[in-house]
């Protein structure tokens, strides 16, 4: 018991540890002085109507939402066929394939952001949407390949045999048997590399511009000549939303499905 009670108490102080900068960033918002202040001085939404009055921090908010859901769209495709291959036969080059596909997890994304920029620069293929597109495709996949195959264990191939045994056909025992068993991977593999495509900065910044940018590099861009609250009313309208987000996918879908087996 009082093991227990020290383990609860050291979780209360971690995750209150964790949340107090998200209180402190919510809190600025509101101040009513001209800097950044905590706690907040008086009480107003001015910097909330500045960032609504502004289009674009606007577009640079509605940028970074369609690029991550894009590429992670492509990166649940190229993720589950690697993770079928990979979990499922035997072929020369596997172990390089696995390394190759994980690799962006351990290179840092300025590096893979520069090296992009290099070849893009070769190809003509720089400082767009489909450039922003590929590098992020890139550094999310590895996350959702990682939750995928932990799922395509053995036990669950020998229900796809038995589906196909009893007559269904490839296509209906991916779709009855094998995606069903490997929902909770993919979709925590999904907002994984949902969240980490959207706050994404040292890649994006190399193929950024001023008409196509991020909300990330829009505010490092911006801190670099003022700092004034409207920066925390961005980072609290960015937590706000993935409040919402989360509170929807526990709606709809309920977040228990990160607790099957």
């Amino acid at each position: 018991m009082i093991i227990n009670s020290v383990i609860r108490i050291i979780s209360l102080l971690i995750l209150t540890y964790l949340l107090l900068p998200l209180v402190v960033v919510i809190g600025g918002s509101f101040t009513d002085t001209k800097f950044l202040a905590f706690p907040p001085q008086g009480f107003t939404l001015r910097w909330y109507e500045v960032i609504f009055h502004d289009p674009t921090y606007l577009k640079s908010f509605m940028m970074s939402t369609i690029l991550a859901i894009c590429a992670t769209l492509f990166a649940l495709v190229i993720a589950l066929c690697s993770a079928q291959a990979i979990a499922r036969y035997d072929f020369r080059g596997k172990s390089a394939l696995s390394a190759l596909l994980l690799s962006p997890l351990v290179l840092p994304h300025i590096v893979i952001g520069a090296a992009l920029l290099q070849f893009g620069s070769a190809i003509g293929l720089v400082r767009n949407f489909p450039a922003l597109l590929i590098g992020h495709t890139i550094i999310i996949t590895p996350y959702v390949l990682r939750t995928i195959l932990p799922q395509l264990s053995h036990d669950q191939l020998s229900l796809e045999e038995a589906s196909r045994d009893l007559g269904a056909s490839s296509i209906t025992t991916f779709f009855l048997v094998t995606l069903p068993q490997i929902k909770s991977g993919l979709m925590s593999g999904a907002i994984f590399a949902f969240i980490t495509s959207f706050i994404n900065v040292e890649l994006s910044i190399f193929n950024t511009t001023a008409s196509l940018n991020t909300i990330p590099v829009q505010l490092f861009n911006y801190v670099q000549y003022s700092v004034d609250p409207s920066i925390a009313a961005v980072s609290a309208l960015t937590i706000f939303a993935a409040v919402i987000a989360i509170i929807l996918i526990d709606l709809l879908i309920g977040l228990d499905f990160l607790d099957e087996k």
